[in-house]
């Protein structure tokens, strides 16, 4: 059963479960300019999230899909996701379209993030999508389901209105801001953001690459070697074993292991954190064969460890007006200070005039980058003016 027309009100029960429905219902969403989509799952005990439901609407209709449902094949959902004529609006769409990377190794495309959209036109820094409905709609949602089990059946009624709700007021949502975003102009803004969110390089999870999550502070290259080794071979067995990182071994005990390089199961039994006996388990065998590798690495063929050094004199100052600056243009622009620019790109630019950093690339160098190094180069001060700090140009 589906909701017909877009202000028709939704009954329990609007859930597809077969295989047929969800063709036929993707195949009238085919026809759509955009459709909504959002999902529910589970990960709290699994490395891998567990989709549960996924809920589509366009302006007609709207519907929710019983991904457990005993037979169900997914595929059109996941042909809809890919039909390049076809937008797909999300929020905070990076889990949902993870998930689908991991299922189908598929990245809708193209896609139109609405808390992206929110930050461009100055909504505020993530802002959550209950805000931005009741901002944008006037309407107060329902969050009550939200940490629910969705993997029980059968799914309650408020469980189904809460999550259509999911998708159907993102469509007057989406509308509001991609017409907003016309006629300022930031259009453009937003679908360079996309190309991060469809990339994926964004989903890849490469176990060699896994040590590159854990804080560690490492001194010598030899650490970094056994890191990304008994790094890669946690990953390997939360992927394989479907559970989370910290049900194999937590990051600070990978970090102390890594410090220590213990290379006998002796020696690996003795670091506190582990427990009574870990040494002597099949996974213990591993760690000490890991670390074994990681030792036995080419220090040369090994990344460099980043050393901290502290500020030239002056970059502390300099970053508190980069920052003053920052405020200033987000709150003339109307743009959220956290896209235009981070902390860090804030230290690199005060480092660096030639520093590679998102801020000084693309629509943030236009808005913002330029401007950030002009007031390093002394060609614009900051002032008050009348009770508001305003950017002056420096004469000559």
């Amino acid at each position: 059963m589906v909701v017909r027309g877009p202000r028709v009100g939704y009954m329990a029960g609007m859930i597809l479960t077969s295989t047929e429905d969800l063709k036929a219902a993707c195949q009238r969403l085919a026809k759509s300019d955009f459709v909504t989509v959002d999902t529910e799952f589970l990960r709290e005990t699994t490395f891998w999230p567990k989709l549960c439901v996924i809920q589509l609407a366009d302006d007609d209709e709207a519907f929710a899909v019983d991904a457990l449902a005993p037979g169900i094949d997914l595929k059109p959902l996941f042909d809809l996701m890919a039909n390049e004529k076809v937008l797909k609006v999300f929020h905070a769409g990076r889990q949902d379209i993870e998930i689908m990377w991991h299922l189908a190794k598929l990245i809708p495309h193209p896609v139109f993030d609405t808390q992206i959209a929110a930050m461009v036109l100055g909504y505020g820094e993530s802002i959550s999508y209950d805000q931005l409905v009741q901002r944008i709609t006037g309407t107060q949602l329902d969050k009550s389901s939200r940490f629910t089990d969705w993997s029980r059946r059968p799914l309650s009624e408020a469980q189904i209105t809460y999550a259509l709700a999911d998708v159907t007021h993102l469509r007057p949502v989406y509308r509001r801001l991609a017409e907003d975003l016309e006629k300022r102009g930031r259009a453009a803004w937003v679908f360079e953001e996309m190309e991060i969110l469809t990339s994926a390089d964004t989903y890849r999870q490469a176990p060699e690459d896994a040590w590159k999550r854990i804080k560690a502070r490492l001194r010598k290259p030899k650490e970094i070697g056994v890191l990304m080794e008994i790094a890669a071979w946690r990953e390997n067995e939360a992927q394989t074993r479907d559970v989370p990182r910290s049900r194999i071994i937590k990051d600070e005990i990978l970090a102390e292991i890594a410090l220590r390089s213990p290379a006998t199961v002796e020696a690996l039994g003795s670091l506190r954190g582990l427990p009574n006996g870990f040494e002597r388990s099949k996974a213990g065998t591993e760690i000490v064969a890991a670390v074994k590798r990681g030792l036995a690495k080419d220090p040369a063929t090994l990344p460099r460890i980043e050393r901290d050094r502290p500020p030239p004199n002056g970059a502390g100052a300099t970053v508190e007006l980069l920052r003053v600056l920052l405020k200033m243009i987000s709150e003339k622009e109307g743009v959220a200070p956290k896209i235009l620019a981070t902390t860090d790109d804030l230290e690199q630019i005060a480092a660096s005039d030639e520093a590679d950093v998102p801020a000084l690339h693309g629509w943030r160098r236009e808005l913002f980058g330029e401007k950030a190094l002009g007031l390093k180069r002394g060609e614009i001060a900051l002032g008050l003016r009348k009770g508001r700090v305003s950017a002056v140009e420096v004469k000559s």
